[in-house]
């Protein structure tokens, strides 16, 4: 989640950082820091203070340690590399306390880079991936800050958004943004860098949104920008006119295709502190079930409504293949009135964004009056899910403000793979090549997401041809199937155009039916390749985009990239990067997801607020 903030003007900087901080607290965090540099060129010098835990902790911290200046930079952090401690809480500093850093994101090659400074002489304090970015700054030895920077760009792979102050170059904050959002805020004699608006604009309404590939150097007197390279760019400020809530948009048209474009962060955030590469082991929130309830568990029964009920069926394929468990999915509506039978050796799995949702609520009441273990999966710290399950495992898409669930999802449908890799480690069912395999290419994730969400624009083309139909039908197989169900529902609840889904295989049992000139059908077609299974899943729906074909059908194609065969059987394809099959969904989320949103635009739709729909369904 992670927030920075960063202020540099005639203002005491503490106060200044630690509302803006506060400001960010929705975004979850379990540490947070501040540094500031006091004193003149010549006479500089650089104080941190950190806390694990909540912001008043760091609070207490200041009272005690009081820091004085007037430019520096804060930082709520959510453990990623390194558990949540002082220690390894935000801002890192080099060798000799000159530099100091906070960032968001994930330098994917710091191992690399740690081992290359530590045989130079560096000492290293903590488990971070953000200490090796002060480390390297501080072997540069530039007297330019920004010239360092740039340098250091050039070695780093992964996303990340950084904000940097040195004692050898006064007076500037640099600014860097490849991935996670960053902002500047532009006032009189003062300028800042933040997160998000909301951490700012109680001081300014005039902000400029860095974009990818941005480095801002930040001064009291101005802004400048440049691309990595170092080449000057133009970058136009916005004046914000918007209500708090209004501002929170970031400047999208809407909420939705704000989350839309948070997914990389809720999906990064999502396994951040769960997955270790280095440690090859997955781990869970601290809870009352242990290792030895998840082995001990004979099956899982997944409970959820809406779309959280797809992401429950899209566990069912994850858990079943990767742990081999027998899995159930109920829909929270049907199952306390069907008199359901709950064995003591089932584990049940509630899944809720809001962790309020009525249905879902009395379905967990039900298993526990009879004597059921539960776990929750939700998005909100507290609510009353979280509150009577056994454990929880907490999404992190932060708050989704627009009523059809976007990052919501992807972070379930995280959460989702990130428990079955858990049971099929814990119950050893999963070998330590394929648990790899699957660890690696989840480090990817965001940043395919990211490419994914570059092209915004294909999809109002898409919109300008289907805009006017009537129906859709979504087709998929295997665990491809919940998600053109999830696809066709965001159609149906945002355009108000009729939309199904439907397993492909099922086509002969009545959709074939439906098809002719006027049906455009929409058809996941993505496959794994070193996956036997799903090789043979894909050349199966092949066969139906050409029974649709032979029908007069419009097809449009969800491929994978390099694909021939689903292109050349299809009218059109979006394609999409290539993962595992389970994890494939995330992926394949991204593109239904806009479509449906540039369709409903067109049609002039309110997609925030769509008619006769609640965000949160808390009563029957």
């Amino acid at each position: 989640m992670c927030g920075i903030v960063g202020y540099v003007g005639a203002k005491d900087v503490v106060p200044v950082v630690l509302e803006g901080l506060r400001r960010l607290e929705y975004r979850g965090y379990d540490s947070a820091g501040i540094a500031v540099i006091a004193g003149t060129n010549g006479d500089c010098r650089l104080d941190v203070r950190r806390a694990s835990g909540k912001l008043r902790n760091l609070e207490q911290v200041l009272s005690t340690q009081p820091l004085t200046g007037t430019y520096g930079i804060g930082h709520t952090r959510w453990a990623t590399h390194g558990r949540p401690t002082e220690e390894n809480a935000h801002p890192h500093r080099d060798c000799k306390g000159q530099i100091v850093v906070v960032h968001n994101g994930i330098i994917e090659n710091y191992m690399q880079l740690k081992r290359r400074l530590q045989a130079a002489g560096h000492q290293f304090r903590t488990e971070t991936d953000t200490e090796v970015l002060a480390h390297l700054l501080e072997d540069y030895n530039e007297p330019s800050l920004e010239k360092a920077v740039l340098r250091m760009l050039g070695e780093l792979s992964g996303v990340y958004a950084l904000a940097i102050l040195s004692t050898r170059d006064p007076g500037k904050i640099v600014a860097v943004r490849n991935g996670p959002p960053a902002v500047v805020g532009l006032g009189n004699n003062e300028n800042f860098i933040a997160s998000d608006i909301p951490a700012i604009l109680h001081h300014t309404r005039d902000v400029v949104f860095l974009n990818d590939g941005d480095v801002a150097v930040i001064t009291a007197d101005g802004v400048s920008y440049m691309d990595f390279k170092g080449q000057p760019v133009t970058r136009q400020a916005i004046h914000v006119t918007w209500d708090p809530i209004m501002a929170e948009k970031g400047g999208y048209k809407h909420f939705m295709l704000k989350e839309i474009h948070e997914q990389p962060r809720a999906v990064r955030d999502t396994m951040r502190g769960r997955i270790s590469l280095e440690q090859k082991q997955v781990f869970l929130d601290e809870m009352e079930l242990t290792e030895a309830d998840f082995r001990a568990f004979k099956s899982l029964r997944i409970i959820a409504c809406g779309t959280s009920w797809h992401a429950a069926l899209a566990g069912k394929f994850m858990i079943e293949r990767l742990a081999r468990l027998p899995v159930e999915v109920d829909y929270g509506s049907e199952f306390r009135y069907r008199e359901p039978v709950v064995p003591k050796d089932q584990l049940s799995v509630f899944i809720s964004q809001s962790g309020e949702t009525a249905d879902t609520l009395a379905a967990l009441r039900e298993v526990r009056g009879q004597g059921g273990k539960s776990l929750s999966i939700c998005n909100v710290v507290g609510s009353m899910l979280t509150r009577e399950a056994n454990g929880t495992l907490y999404t992190h898409a932060g708050p989704e403000i627009g009523v059809a669930s976007t990052k919501a999802f992807t972070a379930q449908l995280t959460a989702l793979a990130v428990l079955a890799l858990y049971l099929g480690r814990v119950r050893g069912t999963l070998g330590e090549d394929e648990l790899l395999r699957f660890m690696e290419h989840f480090d990817r994730l965001p940043g395919q997401l990211e490419s994914l969400l570059a092209h915004n624009e294909d999809y109002d083309a898409l919109a300008k041809r289907f805009y006017h139909s009537r129906d859709f039908l979504y087709l998929g197989r295997g665990i491809h199937y919940p998600i053109a169900l999830e696809g066709a529902l965001k159609l149906k609840e945002i355009s108000y155009i009729h939309a199904e889904g439907y397993p492909a295989g099922e086509m002969k049992h009545g959709p074939n039916a439906l098809i002719d000139e006027n049906l455009p059908v929409v058809v996941i077609a993505t496959r794994d390749v070193n996956d036997p299974m799903s090789v043979l899943r894909y050349e199966k729906t092949i066969s139906n985009i050409k029974e649709v074909k032979a029908r007069e059908g419009v097809v449009l194609s969800i491929v994978n990239e390099g694909d021939l065969d689903a292109r050349e059987a299809s009218d059109l394809v979006v394609e999409i990067p290539h993962a595992p099959e389970l994890l494939l969904p995330i992926l394949e989320m991204i593109p239904l997801q806009l479509l449906a949103y540039h369709i409903a635009v067109r049609r002039g739709c309110d997609v925030d607020q769509p008619r006769n729909l609640a965000k949160s369904v808390t009563v029957e």
